[in-house]
């Protein structure tokens, strides 16, 4: 009994010993296994593709953002100096409701064409940009993938060697099997090593099948992909530059309407402002004649008259009785002949210039107070 026990035990030391020199086999392999690896230069050349895709367009989308700021930088400019420009403009002084809603209309401006680059050329930048960073996770795990399958493929092959050599020893036992085991026991040995080989030997077969389909799949769906990503770029970036070249266009023409309407309310405000200092001088001049007014003599200022005003607006007569203004016109203001017949916001007058000629109180009318002011 003592020999049987001897056999088993040398055949359990020999089966461990076959385990730490396969262990060992395996390990070998996997560190050498890295100068047998899988290569795709077609595929590299498509992920430094990607790479630099996705570096242009974070650097577009990125100036593209700076550029936006500036807009609104430039916006909340354009309101403050619209503000100063309303909250200054006197209420007598021309054009006032003019410049009040040329600065609402230049801030509505300025709000469209911000969001408007926003919605079009930032969103579609945005939209673009938010696909790269799934992809590049698919990249990094196919490339793990890849060593899965390398790794499999190696361990494979090392099993295929060792299956061989496993064969041959089994073919003719080695001096140490038949010292230590009884010719029944050896059976046994051969039959168990056969078995283990073959176990060890599928297994690796089956998780090589596993890691090469799993690793192929990612391939073929990012080989599908890349280049269909890497021909975007062309429509992303004509859809943002076009997008905001129109918008730019549009703005521009619309401020250039604004910026003129600006300038002509300019112009009047100056031409007023003269003609101010015409009547003062005028007013100035005539002062004799108001003194004799006022010490009861009419002089040469036709009956009734009152005060004088001038002009601030043009103003075209509807009916027979009015007068036809011209901005600059100055009006001598006489008293109704019935005050009943007064209208609330008119007056009657003459126009100075024609009763200094004819002294023709009859072509005296009516006109609306608010287009004039006093002198």
């Amino acid at each position: 009994m003592a020999e049987i026990g001897k056999g088993v035990t040398a055949g359990k030391l020999a089966i461990n010993v076959q385990k730490r020199l396969t262990r060992a086999q395996e390990k070998v392999l996997q560190k050498l296994g890295k100068a047998d690896e899988t290569r795709d230069v077609v595929f590299e050349e498509m992920v430094a593709n990607f790479n630099k895709q996705m570096g242009e367009g974070t650097k577009l989308q990125k100036d593209l953002k700076a550029y936006l700021a500036a807009v609104k930088t430039m916006h909340d400019a354009s309101r403050r100096l619209q503000d100063c420009l309303a909250d200054m403009y006197e209420p007598e002084w021309f054009g006032k409701e003019e410049i009040d809603a040329l600065a609402e209309d230049t801030d509505t401006l300025w709000l469209d064409y911000h969001q408007n680059l926003t919605d079009k050329s930032l969103t579609c930048m945005d939209t673009y940009l938010a696909q790269f960073p799934e992809i590049k996770a698919r990249i990094a795990k196919r490339e793990r993938k890849m060593v899965d399958f390398d790794s499999a493929r190696h361990h494979f092959a090392s099993l295929q060697k060792g299956k061989k050599k496993d064969e041959a020893k089994i073919a003719k036992p080695t001096a140490l099997l038949e010292k230590a085991a009884p010719s029944w026991a050896q059976g046994l040995i051969s039959a168990h090593q056969v078995a283990q080989t073959n176990l060890s030997y599928n297994q690796a077969e089956e998780e090589l099948g596993r890691a090469q389909k799993i690793f192929e799949e990612m391939n073929v769906e990012l080989q599908d992909e890349l280049p269909s990503l890497w021909d975007s770029r062309v429509g992303v970036y004509v859809n943002t530059f076009q997008g905001m070249a129109g918008h730019q266009e549009k703005f521009h023409r619309e401020m250039s309407k604004l910026s003129q309407n600006l300038n002509d309310i300019m112009t009047k405000l100056e031409e007023q402002r003269q003609l101010n200092e015409e009547a003062n001088h005028s007013e100035a001049a005539s002062s004799p004649a108001k003194s004799a007014v006022t010490n009861g003599s009419d002089g040469e200022l036709p009956p009734g008259f009152i005060y004088k005003v001038k002009a601030i607006h043009d103003y075209a007569s509807t009916d027979g009785d009015e007068l036809e203004l011209k901005m600059g016109d100055i009006l001598l203001v006489v008293a109704f002949d019935n005050p009943d017949e007064q209208d609330d916001g008119w007056l009657m007058g003459v126009k100075e210039s024609h009763w200094m000629q004819h002294k023709d109180i009859s072509v005296k009318g009516v006109f609306p107070e608010n287009f004039t002011q006093k002198v």
